[in-house]
């Protein structure tokens, strides 16, 4: 299977329709992200206007709770940008001057987008589960981020840097162009120490040459994918190889007294580690799952009931496979190649039922990966025959031949030829 690099995460998928099948619009935006390596200075000044964009939005929330709790209309978005106007002309505020004007009224449209999908969520116009109302943020949390747009006029250097207003000229690790000029910048410190910046990119559907092949993919924890054809991709367990090293760090972070530098420097280090593990896990959704896309026109997944797997005693395994974001990115993989993405229902019955001949067995205890139909008599591995059966499920034609085992050995019965022992000789 040939296994391409993709380092682009969607900004926003525009999904056309509604039930099993995606399909996209037009234009969608994509995210391409690039590791930044500034200077001491630079840092300090990032770490700056990350503070000063926290504190324009915790101000902006508090006065929003406390209208609300004194029974005062809703503050405006219009009326909190003006408010921002006059705050940095006070004293006890004058320093948020030092950062670009941007990068704060961005922090205001971040609140102003989490009301918005909050209002959403209670009136009932927004899918999927509850959305609560925006909390402080706080210094030590684990992401810190900044946005500019294009009126801040970032740009890039002849150099290959990035030049933010205010911050200076970043170097930047371009791993890839870009295709195309970026709408926004967000720059993203993490819980390491990392810099990274993220750009907007507007493109369109670059299709791939129509295939015939078609795939279905049963998700699992022994192995983490298994195809209709019979090809099975291994599961690699970044976590579980990475427990001991993570336990160690771990380890020695708790045996340093809070507060102090040690203990600061050992934090960085178990978050290191963490995201050593977590950039191993996407590295590898990312080459499979694009492989998937280039190699199939259409592609058929189960839709999985992570969150209720989570609350099992599998929760460390089904976290470490990272199932939702792979079929993620599947998903708006497909839309952006020209390609089918299914996704068919969860109580589909798809290891109960035979492959060949489409009678339902009944369930099957965990422990059995290879039963025996007792209509058609085919011996069916358990993972290629419920992969089949997503593919049949979404409408797509493939063949049952890969679900098909041979039967394990077993010993021969004395009435066949060839199994009676000799007899021995008596002696006259």
């Amino acid at each position: 299977m040939r296994v391409q690099d993709e380092d682009t995460v969607p900004a926003s998928a525009y999904v056309i329709g509604s039930g099993h099948e995606a399909k996209y619009a037009l234009d969608v935006q994509l995210r391409y992200n690039y590791r930044l390596y500034p200077t001491p200075g630079q840092a300090q000044a990032l770490a700056r206007a990350f503070g000063c964009a926290r504190v324009v939005f915790n101000d902006a929330l508090r006065a929003r709770e406390d209208a609300h709790a004194a029974g005062l209309p809703y503050i405006t978005d219009g009326e909190l940008s003006a408010r921002l106007a006059k705050a940095k002309a006070t004293p006890g505020r004058a320093w948020l001057g030092g950062v670009s004007a941007v990068v704060l009224q961005q922090a205001l449209a971040d609140l102003n987008a989490g009301y918005r999908k909050f209002f959403a969520s209670v009136t009932g116009k927004r899918n999927g589960p509850k959305v609560a109302p925006p909390r402080f943020r706080s210094r030590k949390d684990h992401r810190q981020a900044i946005r500019f747009t294009r009126n801040a006029r970032f740009s890039i250097t002849p150099g290959g840097k990035l030049r933010l207003p205010k911050i200076g000229d970043v170097p930047v690790r371009w791993s890839r162009d870009l295709p195309s000029e970026a709408s926004s910048v967000t720059v993203i410190r993490d819980s390491a120490g990392r810099h990274f910046a993220s750009f907007v990119i507007q493109t369109g559907h670059a299709a791939l040459p129509e295939t015939e092949a078609v795939t279905g993919i049963d998700l699992g924890l022994t192995h983490f994918a298994v195809l209709s054809d019979g090809r099975k991709i291994a599961s690699p367990r970044f976590l579980r190889r990475a427990e001991k090293k993570l336990s160690r760090a771990q380890q020695s972070l708790s045996r340093k007294r809070k507060g102090s530098r040690n203990r600061d420097k050992a934090r960085v280090k178990v978050a290191r580690a963490h995201a050593r593990v977590a950039d191993a896990r996407r590295e590898f959704h990312h080459q499979l799952s694009t492989a998937l896309i280039r190699e199939n026109q259409a592609v058929a997944v189960e839709d999985l009931a992570v969150r209720g797997l989570a609350r099992t005693r599998l929760a460390k395994s089904v976290h470490d496979a990272g199932w939702s974001a792979f079929v993620h990115m599947l998903e708006y993989k497909a839309g952006l190649y020209g390609r089918t993405f299914h996704r068919i229902g969860r109580f589909e019955p798809t290891s109960q039922v035979c492959s060949a001949c489409g009678i339902k067995d009944g369930p099957k205890p965990l422990y059995l990966r290879a039963w025996q139909c007792q209509g058609c008599g085919a011996w069916l591995d358990r993972d290629v025959n419920a992969a089949v059966n997503v593919a049949k499920a979404a409408g797509l034609a493939v063949t049952a031949c890969g679900a098909q085992v041979r039967p394990e050995s077993a010993l021969a019965q004395r009435s066949e030829a060839g199994t009676h022992p000799r007899p021995r000789r008596v002696a006259a």
